[in-house]
Parts: C-alpha cells; sequence; structure tokens
C-alpha cells in the first residue's frame, strides 16, 4: 500500500497510461485486463452521443472484471466532424484515420466507471479538443514507421506522451483526460468510496 491509499483497487485494463497515471497519483492498485465486446458495444449504441458509449464501455469494462475490491473500468472515443473512430485495426487503416483528422478538431472522450459487487457505483466523463495540424504523406509515413504497432492500441492513432503530440497545433483539455481518462474525477470517486485518505 501507497501512503495515501487505504486499500488496493483492480484496474480493469492493461493500458500502459492509464496504470501510469494511477501509479503517479499513488493509487494502489492491481491490473486485469477487461474481456468485453467494445465494437458490439458500439455498434448497438450506433446513435448515441460519443460520451454516452464511452461511459458504456468504461461501465461494461468495470462489471466485467469480477473481484471483492473496487474495480475501475476506462474508455475513450475519438470523434471528427461526426464520424467515431474506433482504434486502427491495420496499418492502411491508422493512415486513412490520420489523413481523415488532418487539418481537423478532433474530440476525444474519456470516461471511468467504478464497480463494486458486479455493480456500477459512479460514471464519470471528461471530453478535450485537439486540433490536428496539415499533415503531409511523408510525415504520416515517418510517424507510422516509428510508432506501429504501439498506436494501434491507441484511438486517435496517437500517444500523447510520445511522438503523437507533434500532430497537434493546440490542445484545449485536462492532460488525464488526453491521456484517456479523467482522473481528478476518478481520485475524488476513490476518496467517497474510502480507497484514498480525504
Amino acid at each position: 500500500m501507497t501512503g495515501l491509499s487505504v486499500r488496493s483497487i483492480v484496474l480493469a485494463s492493461n493500458s500502459a497510461s492509464r496504470k501510469a497515471m494511477l501509479g503517479a497519483a499513488g493509487v494502489d492498485f492491481e491490473a486485469m485486463g477487461a474481456d468485453v465486446d467494445e465494437r458490439g458495444l458500439e455498434v448497438e449504441m450506433e446513435d448515441a452521443d460519443p460520451a454516452e458509449v464511452a461511459q458504456a464501455l468504461a461501465a461494461a469494462k468495470a462489471v466485467a472484471v469480477r473481484d471483492e475490491r473496487l474495480v475501475l473500468g476506462s474508455d475513450s472515443l475519438v470523434e471528427v466532424d461526426g464520424r467515431r473512430f474506433d482504434k486502427p485495426t491495420s496499418r492502411e487503416q491508422a493512415v486513412e484515420h490520420l489523413r481523415y483528422s488532418s487539418g481537423k478538431v478532433m474530440t476525444l472522450h474519456s470516461a471511468a466507471a467504478l464497480a463494486k459487487g458486479g455493480h456500477i457505483v459512479w460514471v464519470g466523463s471528461d471530453f478535450a479538443r485537439l486540433r490536428v495540424r496539415e499533415l503531409s504523406d511523408e510525415f504520416i509515413e515517418a510517424y507510422l514507421r516509428a510508432e506501429w504497432p504501439e498506436v494501434s492500441y491507441c484511438v486517435g492513432v496517437f500517444r500523447i506522451e510520445g511522438p503523437g503530440v507533434q500532430l497537434f497545433e493546440s490542445i484545449m483539455g485536462d492532460q488525464f483526460t488526453v491521456l484517456g481518462m479523467p482522473l481528478l474525477q476518478v481520485l475524488a470517486a476513490l476518496r467517497e468510496e474510502g480507497v484514498l485518505l480525504a
């Protein structure tokens, strides 16, 4: 246990950035990947607001991991010009995503949910707006040469803590939201649940 955590939680994710955020914040946790049909849930919620979809995905991950401890699920969605984007399934699709986003504003929705005994006890979300600069084909090719396949696990095809920062002209929003989780909201909820010292 850290000096700030009263007890441990489960992170229903193997995301490196989410693990790094929680660890740096002094939250004691164990990471366990959640088995969730993300694409199936997204298809079911095709007409829903992206923020609602991100929240539903986070909640589904939180309840998918059964544990005596509090379980934290989190998910992110990217929207550009009303079109939702998932993680790229191939390098060719990553190129298409980057070309589509070039010169446009990307809205990143990040959500988190806490489950206790298989029941959701809290859901939170936030969004950030990232203005993508005009990307040349030469840059896209060099970028994917350097970052593929790591960015295949990233919605928006970028790791903001790495070379992905070069995609953007400006960012409006919380840095933790951009990294993939509304961390300040999560920490407040963990204090409410007695996991962290108030």
